[in-house]
């Protein structure tokens, strides 16, 4: 009998951990794919393959810049489309020529004819600015879920804000991480003007652990722009996979002398401690957030609550912010919202700013 319940509790254990071990060795493939005639690699993986033929690749980008690699068997012209892009994006060939955008290229949806010859050709897609430290501003919204419906108006408001870059995101986009939800998702984005970079949540992989990656991409990965460094890390099973934190634990090396922002879905401790809004372990949680204070870490940045929350963890600045439009927590007050903040690659984080979506009212915190 003992050991019958010794074998359950290993199953519940493995249950537990197995879609997150699963999703994390999924985003190996990320960023590649291959045809008969044409093969991409998009580097870190910072963008998802979503079709791909001999004479043509479209992409979904998760970053501000990305480093393509096309690889062809034979000369050919190759149709190169990437959606989610900066407007300001420029593609560039390995010399650093401007490669000229095809006829009705739109904000964000991007579409280059290039001539490639046999072999290896590489290209970069990133704003004239992108490689140069300085001041960003960028807005952080999370958990849309069931208000995708209105999620349009909230779009307006990010897109009144002066000279935010792109919305970050820490995760929940759908309620049940189903196909036509995330298709539904997709196309309430092109109504904001914006890229939309975002990790992962629990309502995400609520049905099927492996199709947020075919729509989106990685849950894991890590970008610079302007000289801050960005880190997002999949939390949605409430705990980091193993794999996932051995490359967290190189990011955040990489990251060690510059301006690191870095945001997760699920808190690794609820600021309130009522609910049950954490990672399943205290232990992981008190390690993960020793780990990201001794990197230096400026700022770490959840979802998951669908409240707005300003504290510290382990000494370093936190936002709570799960205004997209999901059930809000009983008797609270801010509704829809979302937080901009202003950062530089010099003096670190200099402000965050709530804006109360159906109440009209900015609240700024100086960081």
């Amino acid at each position: 009998m003992k050991r019958r319940g010794s074998l359950l509790l290993c199953a519940l254990a493995l249950g537990c951990t197995r879609p997150a071990d699963e999703r994390t060795r999924r985003e190996l493939d990320v960023g590649h794919g291959t045809s008969a005639a044409l093969d991409v690699n998009v580097a870190s993986g910072l963008a998802v393959v979503r079709a791909l033929t001999s004479d043509s690749v479209a992409l979904w980008s998760s970053a501000p810049s990305i480093d393509i690699e096309l690889v062809t068997r034979g000369a050919r012209q190759v149709t190169v489309e990437v959606d989610n892009a900066m407007p300001l994006a420029e593609l560039r060939d390995a010399a650093g020529a401007v490669v000229a955008p095809a006829s009705g290229a739109g904000l964000k949806r991007k579409t280059w004819l290039v001539s490639l010859p046999d072999g290896i050709s590489r290209f970069r897609l990133a704003t004239p600015t992108a490689g140069a430290p300085g001041s960003l501003r960028f807005a952080l919204l999370s958990d849309v879920q069931e208000a995708i419906d209105r999620v349009e108006d909230v779009y307006r408001v990010i897109d009144r804000q002066r000279d935010l870059s792109f919305v970050l995101s820490a995760g929940d986009l759908t309620e049940e991480g189903e196909d036509d939800q995330f298709e539904r998702f997709q196309a309430e984005l092109a109504t904001l003007s914006l890229p939309y970079y975002t990790t992962l949540g629990n309502h995400d992989v609520a049905e099927q652990s492996l199709r947020y990656q075919a729509w989106f991409g990685r849950g894991n990965f890590q970008f610079v722009h302007r000289g801050v460094v960005f880190t997002l890390i999949d939390s949605a099973s409430a705990t980091l996979d193993p794999l996932a934190e051995r490359w967290l634990d190189g990011w955040l090396a990489g990251a060690r002398n510059a301006v690191h922002i870095v945001a997760t879905h699920i808190p690794p401790l609820d600021p309130i401690g009522t609910r049950n809004a954490s990672f399943s372990s205290r232990a992981e949680a008190a390690g993960l957030l020793a780990k990201l204070a001794a990197a230096g870490v400026d700022l770490t940045l959840y979802g998951h609550i669908h409240s707005y929350y300003s504290f510290e963890n382990a000494g370093i600045p936190a936002h709570v912010s799960g205004g997209g439009g999901a059930r809000p927590e009983h008797a609270d007050d801010i509704g829809r919202h979302f937080v901009v903040f202003d950062v530089d690659a010099e003096r670190g984080v200099l402000r965050a700013r709530v804006v109360r979506v159906d109440h009209g009212e900015d609240v700024d915190e100086d960081e």
